[in-house]
């Protein structure tokens, strides 16, 4: 029922607010230029998600296989469905049944039968089908050495003699290429990747209109994603992953590019159940989405079934709050943020006359440099901002261009460079730290980026008697990253709309070199939650390795147990530790997770929204052979408020009283300590906060578990609101409108669709219900939602009488669990055909006539009984005259 997710005018920013000061670029002017080290997947590069128009999971009653119901009566339940969907009829073509982990069908119907379908008795819930998107790489030297120190991996693998060893740990991913000697090399199977299924083919994009699976046995990898994941997990060769003696399992969802669905997912998990994996890893995403979705209710039903499922949280940082995703949401699921690596691989220059090695970046489509000779003589000529009245401190005629960044666009820069005579440009930082630049377009010269240390050390160059040059070597260096063991700029935030903390962890994924197809040059460097995911999987496999006894359900507490959080990203000398509902529990720390000798029980809290003091109990044991005494306390983190598109940051910090202050217990003693936590007196509108519940032993190693919370009245939160334009002017959503050719995007009167636009009709309309000019003409709604939406429904008002068309049959839409918004100018579309269910379930056109939409939707958490959690729009009226 939303055909089309679209956006009025792009997002901006992410802002600071509340006095706190970040590392920022220089000049707003170059914000939308600035090419980050470690990009934010898009549909180019990585795991966008986007509603598969006309596909639909239709969920039914009962509770699949695994939660008990029994084959039998979920095949009858199935079998009776689509008896009834006739009997209603329903056309729909039915995609994939599914029974063990989720109960009910994908199935493709028009968008617009979407409100008919929930009407059939048996269906519970129904919810858009999305794709997942492909990233793409920038190659790299293989080394995975800087990223496994920081998770302990290193010492768990050479000081504790883990290797993951007999433990399966499932790739549900672009396949793994198996021939690659890192992960087995030879055929398939081969002693590393023992098992797995293609289920879509090389050929197969979600993305293509009439792409079809056509499945194999053969989960040969032909794009890279799914072998750079497993080389994380678990490479043996040049590339060292973090368990390397695990054996894979290879589940084959995408084809050679574009995009998958998440019916193939959980077609993929049921396999990997049959198959007997231990862990599974999907570094895979459906960002803003509700754990209720199908693939997060799945993987909840795996760990039910003994199997620890990890997932990437996401790479939606830039689109704001609760942008974390499903499968990653699921309640039992390890969701796992991203935190930058240590060190940066990039292209080297000696710089002359010093021989320093110097790493740059390219920038924008200007000219690659060479890979041998030297360059022009470089010549200082400033910062280059010709608009704002700057000269230029030197000549660079037939010489090379050395400029700050600041204050104007990296293309002005480079086109001021030019215009003067320069046949090269080196631009270096004004903030610490290596960047890239986009937004040049080439014009014959070459442009690239240095450091401010290397900056510095070229102006310092300068100011000597010798011309100073770069020589170009043609091979990579590593340099410490300024943002290493921080949180990614690309990593999601939670909470999980229905208050849950999420993430749960983090691990390393900004800049992270592994396997690749060996067709592909068998390494290669990628960035994204993708990347920490399987770092935690891998470390699952050590921990289940030196403590099988762990129960799948038990294992998420230990890692967080364990975990060290980390500081906040935006200026990690002021102290302050980043939001819980941004890294969860912290970094992954795999030799404290096996070597921990203390548990407490749950690992995080989700204390919901909070109106005043929240009390809960955690249990603290210790394992250990020795009595152990412990020191309880408390830490705590930055918090969030405002817009859920741009949050600023606050230092309204929680009280937390704990029950006793310290805690004596004999070996496998238990005891359980009541944690009361008040909420800041801060008034922030729409605040999120947390923190950490300290259990320190006296003389030994600390545990935590994470708290987070939303401050106040969560259905306060106005869901469906109007959003801003690219002028700054407000656009009053909801709209009812025609699909029209009336072009681009103009002001307030029309907004982007597939295959035409949204024309918006505030007087009311007259549609056909037909096809006119290759557009259907039937109304549509758009809307835009700030926040997610617990239900929306669309009731068919007769204008005549003012009243619903049929007391119970009158439903135009109705849908389960809405997302939010993408971003603060994007919107769904909801269409309608002109149907309702009669009395007697059958689908029945109404008369031609005048009729009003009345939209209808349950805030997040909301009572559907308490009228104030509803937020309600009425359309215009809708003239049904059929031709």
């Amino acid at each position: 029922m939303v055909p089309h997710r679209t956006r009025l005018a792009p997002l901006a920013g992410l802002t600071l607010v509340a006095g706190l000061v970040a590392a920022t670029p220089a000049s707003a002017d170059e914000i939308s230029e600035l090419a980050p080290l470690h990009p934010a997947p898009t549909a180019e590069n990585g795991e966008l998600t986007h509603q598969a128009s006309g596909l639909w999971f239709i969920e039914l009653d009962s509770p699949p296989t695994t939660q008990g119901s029994s084959t039998a009566r979920v095949k009858n339940e199935q079998k009776k469905f689509r008896t009834e969907a006739e009997a209603y009829g329903l056309e729909y073509d039915e995609r994939r049944s599914f029974k063990d982990l989720w109960n009910g069908f994908s199935v493709e119907m028009d968008d617009a039968q979407v409100g008919t379908a929930r009407e059939i008795p048996g269906v519970s819930a129904i919810y858009p089908v999305v794709r997942y998107e492909l990233p793409e790489p920038d190659d790299s030297a293989p080394d995975l050495d800087t990223a496994l120190p920081m998770t302990g991996a290193d010492i768990a693998q050479n000081e504790l003699g883990l290797t993951g060893e007999g433990l399966r740990v499932a790739i549900m991913d672009t396949g793994v290429d198996y021939t690659h000697p890192d992960l087995g090399g030879g055929g398939f199977p081969n002693e590393r990747v023992v098992t797995g299924h293609d289920f879509v083919g090389d050929d197969f994009n979600a993305g293509d209109p009439g792409s079809v699976p056509v499945p194999d046995d053969d989960p040969q990898d032909c794009h890279g994603h799914g072998t750079h994941v497993a080389g994380i997990v678990g490479a043996d060769g040049k590339v060292t992953g973090v368990a390397p003696d695990v054996e894979f399992g290879a589940y084959k969802v995408f084809g050679c590019g574009g995009s998958t669905t998440s019916d193939i997912m959980i077609a993929a998990m049921e396999q990997a159940l049959d198959d007997g994996m231990d862990v599974l890893n999907m570094s895979i995403g459906s960002a803003h989405t509700w754990p209720q979705y199908p693939t997060a209710v799945a993987s909840d039903n795996l760990v039910d079934e003994g199997m620890t499922v990890v997932a990437s949280i996401g790479n939606e940082g830039d689109t704001g709050l609760y942008s974390s995703g499903a499968p990653g949401l699921g309640e039992n699921v390890i969701g796992v943020a991203s935190f930058d690596n240590t060190h940066i691989q990039a292209a080297s220059v000696t710089a002359n006359p010093s021989g320093e090695t110097l790493a740059y970046m390219e920038m924008g489509e200007a000219t690659p440099p060479p890979t041998s000779g030297e360059t022009d003589e470089l010549v200082w000529i400033g910062r280059g901002c010709t608009s704002l009245g700057d000269e230029l401190e030197g000549d660079p005629e037939g010489a090379t261009a050395l400029m700050v960044r600041g204050a104007c666009t990296f293309a002005e820069k480079y086109e001021t460079a030019l215009a003067a005579g320069a046949t090269g440009v080196v631009m270096y930082n004004n903030v610490a730290g290596m960047f890239a630049g986009g937004g040049i377009v080439d014009q014959g010269a070459f442009a690239i980026g240095v450091s401010d240390t290397a900056g510095a050390h070229l102006r310092e160059l300068l100011a000597g008697e010798e011309p100073v040059t770069l020589t170009w070597t043609g091979e990579n260096t590593t340099v410490p990253n300024p943002t290493g063991g921080l949180i990614s700029s690309f990593s999601s935030f939670g909470l999980s709309p229905d208050l849950s903390l999420k993430p749960d962890i983090g691990a390393p994924g900004g800049l992270i070199n592994s396997t690749y197809p060996v067709a592909k040059g068998g390494y290669a460097t990628l960035s994204g939650t993708s990347m920490s995911s399987p770092h935690v999987a891998g470390g699952v496999a050590l921990l289940l390795q030196a403590r099988p006894d762990l129960g799948a359900h038990e294992v998420r507490d230990v890692l967080q147990n364990s975990a060290d959080p980390k500081a906040w990203w935006g200026n990690p000398d002021l102290g302050y530790l980043d939001n819980v509902h941004r890294q969860g529990a912290g970094m992954l720390d795999v030799p404290g997770a096996v070597l921990a000798t203390t548990s407490v029980a749950p690992g995080k809290l989700s204390l919901g929204a909070t109106q005043g003091p929240v009390t809960k109990t955690v249990t603290i044991t210790n394992d250990g052979d020795e009595e152990a005494t412990y020191e309880l306390g408390h830490e705590a983190a930055l918090g969030t408020h405002g817009s859920t598109f741009s949050p600023g940051y606050n230092d309204g910090f929680a009280e937390v009283a704990l029950d006793t202050a310290e805690v004596t217990l004999a070996p496998g003693a238990s005891a359980e300590v009541g944690v009361t936590v008040t909420p800041p007196a801060q008034d922030y509108e729409q605040m999120i906060y947390g923190g950490y519940v300290t259990v320190a032993e006296v003389d030994g190693e600390t545990y935590r578990v994470p708290y987070a919370a939303y401050n106040g009245n969560y259905q306060a939160i106005e869901a469906m609101t109007p959003v801003t334009d690219g002028e700054g002017n407000t656009v009053e959503l909801p709209w009812l409108t025609k699909i029209t050719d009336c072009g681009a995007f103009s002001g307030l009167e029309c907004a982007s669709a597939d295959g035409g636009t949204f024309e918006n009709q505030p007087d009311g309309a007259t549609y056909t219900m037909e096809w006119v000019d290759g557009l259907p003409d039937i109304p549509y709604v758009i809307a835009h939602f700030d926040h997610h939406v617990t239900k929306l429904e669309m009731v068919v008002i007769d204008e005549r009488t003012g009243r619903p068309v049929h007391p119970h049959r009158n439903v135009a839409v109705s849908v389960d669990h809405v997302s939010r918004s993408a971003t603060g100018t994007s919107f769904f579309s909801y269409p309608w055909d002109g149907t309702v269910v009669d009395r007697h379930d059958k689908i029945k056109s109404v008369k031609d006539g005048d009729y009003r939409l009345e939209v209808r939707a349950l805030k997040a958490l909301g009572d559907p009984d308490n009228p104030e959690h509803w937020e309600t729009w009425t359309s215009p009226v809708i003239t049904i005259a059929r031709g």
